[in-house]
């Protein structure tokens, strides 16, 4: 079981970093023919991302957590398999995440010299806020994650579609109405992984990662997803 898990994570965080900032650098990098495609897109590539994801890790054998959020939320709500595994959620989340930053990375190689601004670079792999303001940032993120963890607790008791496709379409309109603030991580690994892709790859006039921030979309998520599973496990049902 604990090999099935780490595999079934790395892999479905691979494809979801590989499709989630593949879209982003489509959209903002210079010379790519999704250059300027916009928020509409990045949003509902996003969501088809976590789609793609969780059909790869269930069908792996996995549970498609894909997100450290999701995991401490399954422990903060009791969930047995989060409380026995853990560790290898999380690193396999980490290690997936990595990798799928790295491939992106590679697959827009000749994109990153061809891109002057050296803050699109780094929003390909991290989040950022459009405005900074600390308190309000990390709210925020505690903000979409809530929403994320609620609704992925009350799926299972009500969804009529595969939960694939409503988790996908929770993460779209998360980031259409809560992603304009900070770019809507809900995910530490959309986020950290990533980041230090950024910091460690031979990308072109990068710049910095912005580790002053970093901190916001690790600890707003967790604190988001734990509010939403005490709340969830209190509330009548």
């Amino acid at each position: 079981m604990e090999i099935k898990i780490l595999v079934s994570e790395i892999i479905g965080t691979m494809l979801l970093i590989l499709l989630g900032d593949g879209v982003v650098a489509n959209v903002l990098l210079g010379k790519t023919k999704g250059n300027g495609g916009g928020w509409i897109v990045i949003t509902w590539a996003w969501g088809l991302a976590v789609f793609v994801g969780v059909y790869a890790s269930v069908a792996l054998g996995g549970f498609a957590h894909l997100n450290p959020a999701v995991t401490v939320g399954l422990m903060v709500a009791g969930n047995a398999v989060a409380l026995q595994y853990w560790p290898f959620f999380l690193v396999g989340e980490f290690v997936g995440a990595a990798l799928g930053a790295f491939l992106v990375w590679l697959h827009y190689f000749p994109h990153w010299a061809a891109t002057t601004d050296a803050g699109l670079k780094l929003a390909v792999f991290a989040t950022g806020p459009a405005i900074r303001n600390t308190v309000l940032n990390l709210v925020s993120e505690i903000i979409g994650t809530f929403a994320l963890m609620f609704g992925i607790l009350a799926i299972p008791a009500t969804f009529t579609l595969p939960g694939a496709i409503t988790v996908g379409l929770l993460v779209v309109v998360i980031g259409l109405a809560l992603g304009g603030t900070t770019g809507y991580a809900i995910n530490p690994n959309r986020d950290l992984g990533p980041r230090i892709m950024h910091a460690i790859l031979p990308i072109p006039g990068k710049g910095g990662s912005d580790w002053g921030y970093s901190w916001i979309p690790v600890v707003g998520p967790i604190v988001g997803a734990a509010f939403a599973a005490i709340l969830w496990g209190v509330l009548p049902k």
